[in-house]
């Protein structure tokens, strides 16, 4: 190189490229204000610890509970009935998925939003959002399977999920 090609010493280096920062998040938007997909909660003073804050065991038994209701709410009928009919016993969890955001305490109203996200064979993706208010405080996706009795009434096996099911 010769000297008329080199930069002038005080000439700065050019900046190294950067990748533009992350848009942040967008903030989730409360739920609808009346949906058969609600379930409703009045957090009670036994649902909490020491702490004053619900031990989190409760959120699956409140999981559990809306999971149910998105059956009931759509015309589905009791376990008892489902078993008579054609076996079904119940949906058990097969895997769950929960990311906690912010702790509820006593005195809290909850609002649980469910939907099915997907079915499957025998087996349906489930995702329920904790609000109070307009604050998401909990994000849950369960993966749950219609089951019936083993042989000889032993254990639980996967059964398939009817068309008019997935229809609901």
């Amino acid at each position: 190189m010769t000297e008329s090609a080199k930069p002038p010493a005080s000439a700065p280096a050019p900046a190294p490229a950067q990748a533009p920062a992350p848009a942040p998040a967008p903030a989730p938007a409360a739920p609808p204000e009346d949906s058969p997909a609600l379930y409703l909660v009045a957090v009670e003073f036994g649902d909490c610890d020491p702490a004053g804050i619900v031990w989190f065991p409760n959120f699956y038994r409140w999981l559990d509970a809306a999971s149910r209701h998105w059956f009931v709410h759509r015309g589905y009928p009791s376990w008892r009935e489902t078993e008579a009919a054609f076996g079904l016993v119940g949906t058990p969890i097969v895997d769950v998925q929960t990311r906690f955001m912010a702790p509820a305490q006593y005195g809290d109203r909850l609002v649980i939003e469910t939907a099915v996200v997907e079915w499957r064979r025998s087996s349906f993706v489930q995702r329920h959002r904790v609000w109070r208010g307009d604050m998401l405080l909990l994000d849950s996706t369960e993966v749950r399977v219609f089951a019936r009795r083993g042989e000889g009434g032993r254990g639980i096996r996967a059964l398939a999920i009817p068309d008019a099911v997935k229809a609901l």
